[in-house]
């Protein structure tokens, strides 16, 4: 099989191949989200110049998974999604594997959102007039509110995230315009040695890989331009490159507010996003930059809860087979949201946690399970599109996802150097 044909029944007539800057788009959309308010706490004991070191490998390695994936995709038919390439390629094991680590991801991500969101709203109330309202009760009011949208349909998330998305744009612009000139070189560049900062290298590993989670676009890129791979690889390429950049935007804007020092008491803090906001506000930061990161934050959070919700909302549905009449609605309602909100009332400030969490599971299906795929199809012998650097890429890429796995475990069980 041709590594550009495409199966003629999915394709409707004179539909054409999308264009690479979409595309770019789209790879960059899925990737950035609100778990890149974990960046700064979990690279802090690094800082800036070997944060940046750390990204770029870590971009190298994702971008080289989502390419291997992208080959097993090509394999199949035009439109086979994550689960199909799972099922032909590592088997109906190996698909129940991949499907419970989506399905857990989802979970925890959605925990983490709700962690995030419940912290910035209880910042803004107190900020905006005094009130308060407790994390518990936070959590819940976030969770409720978000969780209606959801389950009114995908017509709603799509009109919400529309709105959200425009003004994350927007708020985004003008706070980190504000925070680069406000950039102090003493806090960026504090003479760390390397030394100092490599033993925290390890735990910072796991957050990294989180936020180039470009993966999950691919079978969606390769139908959206008709498996042609040059296209497809060079939408990957730009639109990661474009995450590596804004990533590095949003390090330098951090680190050069806030000194080193100031990170122990953020991360004692449970590392949330209002502790992250309320350090920068007391550093001397405007009140006006300040008040439209906290809009740029309940805006990102906002947005990725009502993308990783939805996907989990649809995963039920089809997992238990409820229809998509109001009492089947609530079914699958109930099962997707009681989880991560019960987390999110007794366990208000896991954000850091839960996204450490999501590190551990995202690196089978985003890493290990792309190059297993495809290796297999090699091994079959089968035709088609191939990543360049044969073995010896694909071996140093699965080595990487084996190393993250086991950092981001031994970080979790406590076992890695912490700053702070």
């Amino acid at each position: 099989m041709s590594d550009t044909s495409v199966t003629e029944e999915f394709v409707k007539p004179g539909e054409k191949s999308g264009s690479v800057l979409g595309g770019a788009v789209i790879v960059a959309g899925t990737a950035i989200g609100a778990g890149m308010f974990s960046l700064p706490v979990a690279t802090s004991g690094v800082w800036f110049g070997y944060s940046l070191l750390l990204m770029v490998v870590v971009w190298y390695c994702m971008y080289s998974s989502a390419l291997y994936l992208l080959e097993a995709n090509l394999r199949l038919s035009l439109g086979a999604s994550f689960d199909s390439i799972a099922e032909a390629t590592i088997g109906p094991f190996g698909r129940i594997i991949n499907g419970a680590s989506v399905a857990f991801l989802c979970y925890i991500l959605t925990y983490a959102y709700i962690s995030g969101g419940s912290s910035i709203i209880a910042y803004s109330l107190a900020v905006l007039d005094g009130g308060s309202l407790s994390p518990q009760v936070a959590s819940f009011v976030f969770a409720l509110v978000l969780s209606i949208v959801v389950v009114i349909g995908t017509r709603a998330v799509d009109r919400v995230s529309t709105i959200l998305v425009g003004g994350m744009i927007i708020s985004f612009m003008w706070s980190i315009s504000g925070l680069v000139s406000n950039v102090s070189m003493e806090n960026l560049l504090p003479g760390l040695s390397f030394a100092e900062a490599f033993p925290y290298s390890f735990g910072a590993l796991g957050f990294l890989t989180v936020s180039f989670g470009m993966q999950t676009a691919v079978p969606s890129l390769s139908r959206y331009m008709l498996k042609d791979h040059r296209k497809v690889r060079l939408a990957l390429f730009a639109g990661s490159l474009l995450t590596l950049a804004f990533y590095i935007l949003w390090q330098f804007s951090f680190f050069g507010n806030l000194p080193r020092s100031a990170f122990p008491a953020i991360i004692s803090a449970g590392g949330n996003i209002a502790s992250m906001i309320e350090a920068l506000a007391s550093s001397g930061l405007s009140m006006n930059i300040s008040t439209v990161l906290e809009w740029f934050a309940n805006m990102a959070v906002a947005s990725s809860f009502l993308g990783v919700s939805l996907c989990l909302f649809d995963y039920i549905a089809d997992l238990f087979g409820f229809d998509n009449s109001f009492t089947g609605r609530l079914k699958t309602a109930a099962i997707t949201f009681a989880p991560p909100t019960l987390l999110g009332v007794f366990l208000p400030d896991g954000f850091i946690t839960a996204i450490g969490f999501a590190g551990l599971v995202l690196v089978f299906f985003c890493i290990l399970s792309p190059v297993i795929m495809a290796w297999v199809g090699r091994q079959r012998e089968e035709g088609g599109y191939r990543v360049p650097g044969g073995e010896l890429r694909m071996a140093l890429i699965f080595l990487f996802g084996v190393a993250a796995m086991v950092l981001a475990a031994l970080d979790l069980l406590g076992l890695l150097p912490r700053f702070g």
